[in-house]
């Protein structure tokens, strides 16, 4: 299918969903961050909420700036417009990233640097988490065992939502995609070694379940906030003239 047989609305939510929230490695339109999609024949407008007015101001810039970039690359969006609500620093994001100024330009000195570190440890966190559940998995298996883990390669791996993932959280590394690189890698793609695998699976075990225990924790706060009913949908309003 083209891009111009798929309805803009369509797109818009497709750009989002590349959209991650950087601490819980998930899209911003599965954790219900998304409030709003406006179309008409301006452009688009998006709303953007967080479970608490309190959440992490650089956290929550990177979620904004990351969803302008994406829904500015749509060919058909027209003027994007990408607006945070409700939050103690909405004024100042959303004029931040208005006028284009960056997170430094936005916060001034409150802002001790660039978020491009900050970024890196939450894609090396969420690399992690990603290759222990694919391990996880394939121990399950009954295949291999903790020992033989080193050994595995991305060839080995069945295909589906979890190396898929490993796959997206390995490119945002740089890392090799190959059919035999090794899956056991830290973020610099560093063999883990056979000694240490236990320690190193049980380490891996410990960030997945951090980065999924906050995901649920910010869930229910979204949720207690909002008062959605579970799993709904963001608002979509498309006035777009059609010739």
């Amino acid at each position: 299918m083209t891009t111009a047989a798929v309805s803009l609305d369509a797109q818009v939510l497709s750009a989002l969903a590349t959209v991650f929230d950087p601490e819980l490695d998930q899209p911003v339109t599965e954790l219900g961050f998304v409030r709003s999609v406006t179309i008409d024949d301006a452009g688009v407008e998006v709303h953007l909420r967080l479970p608490t007015s309190f959440c992490a101001p650089n956290f929550a810039y990177l979620m904004v700036s990351d969803a302008y970039d994406a829904l500015s690359a749509l060919p058909e969006a027209g003027r994007v417009r990408v607006l945070l609500d409700d939050h103690h620093d909405s004024v100042k994001i959303n004029s931040g990233l208005a006028a284009g100024a960056g997170y430094v330009g936005t916060f001034g000195v409150e802002a001790e640097r660039s978020l491009d570190e900050l970024r890196r440890t939450f894609q090396r966190k969420a690399h992690l988490a990603a290759v222990e559940r694919c391990c996880r998995a394939v121990l399950a298996g009954g295949a291999w065992t903790l020992e033989e883990l080193p050994l595995l390669e991305l060839l080995d791996l069945p295909e589906g939502r979890l190396k898929n993932a490993l796959l997206r959280r390995r490119e945002a590394l740089g890392l090799p995609a190959d059919a035999h690189a090794r899956v056991a890698v830290d973020h610099t793609g560093r063999p883990v070694g056979k000694q240490d695998a236990a320690l190193w699976l049980r380490l891996a075990a410990a960030t997945r379940i951090s980065i999924e225990g906050n995901a649920h924790f910010c869930r229910g706060l979204l949720a207690t906030r909002y008062a959605d009913p579970e799993g709904a949908a963001p608002l979509v309003v498309d006035t777009r003239s059609r010739s």
